[in-house]
């Protein structure tokens, strides 16, 4: 049963019992009241007997006293204290009315004729004695008659007296007894309504609060300090503590699925800060191998469960390059064609599926139990590179969705990300590449002069320059035409490339000049390159519209960075050197032999 059902039904006896009491009580309280009546009645009839007495005794002492002594005060008395007595024989004629028994009335007739016939003997005698007839007067006053009537009053106020006593006396036994009996009756109903009250009190508080809640109270406090691996005790009671024990049973669900909850969103926020982290480090990235080294550094913590790789898009070969990968994931070839993706046919991302669910990338090879997941990367509408995953586990209960829903961040980004490096890439073409012949132009040949002299202070190293110049270009151009001009200068131009080592700088100059900046070199090889570039140019052979042009040479002047001197030293000494050659009749190269003993 519920502690709520026995509250009530011990509030309803509680409150039936109360009612009963307070009933019981209340007539007690009545039964009090009607013996304060009786015994006000009681003290009221022994007063109106008293009085009477009291004034017939007044009465006769005023009557005698003028019949002795003939003062008109003693007359004057007697007739007030006589309208007096009347007013009080009255009073006592109304309490017969108010239910004197039979007995009471006919004591109270014989009194109310003794006292009027005594009262009628005194005015008679008062009378005489004022007319003058004293004798009479006296006589009727001090004879025995009239002392036998006196005497018949007291007699007849003493028997009422007796009588109101008795009854008054019985009725104030009466009323005393019921209102004792009431009071026991209110007391014992009081004292029942207090034990139900103290017994329904000790069995809720005790047996149905009190133990349940000291089992409870362990496991709430555990459960306050956030300890939501206390195991809750079994209550099958069907009352408020039952509810009570069900609500910190939820209440401990709840926490253990909210600390889940926290879990994940803490792991979850540690993948969001990954990939923060990542796209920052990916804005500052300037190539596609550094892209790939902040991709294999990160990915790792936004999917720890999968290997990758990152592929950069080709479009002059149409290849997918395997830019860098984190992990060991050996499904995937490290280079091939878009075809051979379903992710990039289909512009979308793909799961190739070990238990053959869905078709395979051609491009995947020892397809096992776990999945593959090729995401395109899209930029502007157009592919610029694939993400490739491998997933490490092979648990069939995994979460295999957490982590994909990042997937789209991650590759949106990466996406952007190769873009902009490209632009950037291009940009930088643009700007220190010459659009003719493909070589660098002026504006990168003073940037990098300068940083290559700071490098040679620093090591130690020699560093050359070689100027290069096509002998009679402008009459050449103004005999076949500024195509026939270009399409030299470009060979020319593939002549320096093609001579030219990785640490080199082959750059235009301007117009038909070239300079080639060589790192790490000495005047002997600068020289030995230089006559190699000048052979090079003396055998090519161009042909413009079908017709052959005549022979091309250049002259070459070439100097080495002399002690202590700066970037525009290297270059004029170089430049003089190449006028040198011009001077001594051009298709040859001249060393700044001369000019580096002066410097």
């Amino acid at each position: 049963m519920r502690i709520s059902t026995i509250t009530n039904w011990a509030y309803g006896a509680t409150v039936a019992l109360t009612l009963v009491s307070g009933a019981a009580f209340l007539l007690a309280g009545q039964a009090w009241q009607a013996e304060r009546a009786a015994l006000e009645s009681r003290l009221d009839h022994d007063r109106a007997v008293e009085m009477l007495v009291a004034a017939d005794g007044t009465l006769g002492d005023s009557a005698r006293g003028f019949a002795m002594h003939r003062d008109p005060r003693h007359a004057a008395t007697f007739r007030h204290e006589l309208t007096d007595a009347r007013r009080r024989e009255r009073a006592i004629e109304r309490l017969d009315e108010l239910g004197a028994p039979t007995s009471e009335k006919d004591a109270l007739v014989d009194l109310d004729r003794a006292s009027r016939a005594l009262r009628s003997v005194e005015m008679e005698a008062i009378t005489a004695i004022e007319r003058g007839d004293v004798a009479y007067g006296q006589a009727r006053l001090f004879d025995e008659n009239y002392a036998a009537d006196q005497e018949a009053l007291v007699a007849a106020a003493r028997r009422f007296e007796r009588q109101v006593d008795e009854r008054t006396g019985r009725a104030l036994v009466a009323a005393q007894a019921q209102a004792d009996r009431l009071t026991l009756i209110a007391r014992i109903m009081l004292a029942i309504t207090a034990a139900l009250f103290l017994g329904v009190l000790y069995f809720v508080v005790s047996r149905r609060i009190a133990r349940p809640l000291v089992r409870m109270s362990g496991v709430v406090s555990r459960l306050a300090e956030q300890d939501y691996a206390v195991e809750m005790p079994e209550d099958g009671r069907r009352d408020e503590i039952g509810d009570m024990a069900q609500a910190i049973r939820v209440f401990r669900e709840n926490g253990l699925e909210r600390e889940r909850l926290e879990t994940e969103r803490a792991r979850d926020q540690v993948v969001r800060d990954a990939l923060a982290q990542m796209m920052h480090r990916m804005q500052g990235c300037d190539t596609q191998e550094e892209l790939a080294e902040v991709v294999a550094c990160f990915a790792p913590q936004v999917f720890p469960e999968l290997t990758g790789a990152l592929f950069a898009f080709d479009p002059t070969r149409n290849l997918l390059i395997d830019l860098g990968r984190w992990g060991e994931p050996h499904r995937t070839e490290t280079t091939f064609v878009p075809a051979r993706c379903w992710g990039l046919r289909r512009g979308r991302p793909h799961v190739s599926n070990g238990g053959r669910h869905d078709i395979a990338c051609p491009h995947l090879q020892d397809l096992d139990a776990s999945d593959s997941l090729c995401v395109p990367l899209v930029a502007q509408g157009e592919t610029v590179g694939l993400l490739y995953f491998e997933e490490i586990s092979k648990e069939p209960d995994r979460d295999r969705n957490a982590p994909r829903i990042y997937l789209e961040i991650m590759a949106e980004n990466v996406g952007l990300a190769l873009a902009n490096i490209g632009l950037r890439q291009t940009l930088r073409t643009l700007a220190i590449r010459d659009p003719l012949t493909g070589l660098y132009n002026r504006r990168f040949l003073d940037e990098t002069l300068n940083r290559e002299l700071e490098q040679a202070r620093r090591t130690g190293a020699p560093l050359s320059c070689i100027m290069i110049d096509i002998d009679h270009f402008k009459r050449f151009n103004d005999d076949h035409g500024h195509d026939a001009g270009d399409a030299v200068l470009q060979r020319v131009a593939q002549i320096i490339a093609r001579h030219s080592g990785p640490a080199d700088h082959p750059c235009r100059f301007g117009g038909e000049e070239f300079a080639l900046v060589l790192p790490a070199t000495d005047l002997a090889g600068a020289t030995a390159r230089a006559e190699e570039m000048r052979v090079a140019v003396r055998d090519i052979a161009i042909a413009h519209h079908g017709r052959p042009l005549g022979p091309i040479t250049a002259s070459f002047g070439v100097a080495e960075l002399p002690p202590r001197a700066n970037a525009t030293v290297l270059l004029q000494l170089a430049d003089a050197a190449l006028l040198e050659a011009k001077r001594e009749g051009r298709d040859r190269v001249v060393t700044d032999e001369a000019g580096r003993a002066a410097a």
